[in-house]
């Protein structure tokens, strides 16, 4: 069984937000809400200013207070090790959505469930790559079994020292940023 993860490069990522649009189109995302999102961080002062540019999305955490919070067990851990809602059992409590520290999900008023990123567990089952991974113009993204040492996301997190955020959380994401 794969334990799936995701390696972010923010140095390739051109701000460009084809992974978000990717995203919107794959799973029929609601106009004024995201999945995924790019937001420039600032850093530094004058005249030493920089900018860093920030993908990010559900990070998928193995330890997750979604789904420890959810009182109907819609928030959960599929075999695959992949955080999903079931929408059926979704009351729209939104505990999820403020349990989570990465501000990760979005409550769809149409349905009153919540949403989120699933790593396109969809395109998975067949053998595909998240829709964001597939689209990104300059390979920021990079997604794989992080137990497989010889996997391309295994070995890039490795080599360069991809760390998740917010650590502290103990949330153990999935996602790591590459420095």
């Amino acid at each position: 069984m794969s334990r799936y993860g995701m390696a972010i490069d923010t140095r390739r990522c051109l701000n460009c937000e084809a992974c978000v649009v990717a995203c919107k189109a794959e799973n029929a995302v609601p106009l004024g809400r995201s999945r995924n999102w790019v937001r420039e961080q600032e850093s530094g002062g004058y005249p030493a200013v920089g900018v860093r540019i920030a993908p990010g999305q559900c990070m998928q955490c193995e330890n997750p207070p979604c789904v420890r919070l959810c009182p109907t067990g819609a928030s959960y851990i599929s075999p695959e090790g992949i955080v999903l809602v079931n929408v059926d059992n979704c009351i729209g409590c939104r505990y999820c959505s403020t349990s989570c520290p990465y501000d990760a999900r979005y409550f769809d008023e149409e349905s009153g469930t919540v949403d989120k990123c699933t790593f396109c567990a969809h395109r998975l089952a067949d053998g595909l790559q998240p829709a964001c991974v597939l689209t990104c113009p300059t390979k920021a993204r990079t997604f794989g079994d992080l137990d497989d040492r010889t996997s391309e996301v295994a070995r890039v997190i490795a080599s360069r020292n991809g760390q998740p955020e917010k650590p502290e959380a103990r949330t153990r994401p999935k996602i790591f940023y590459l420095s």
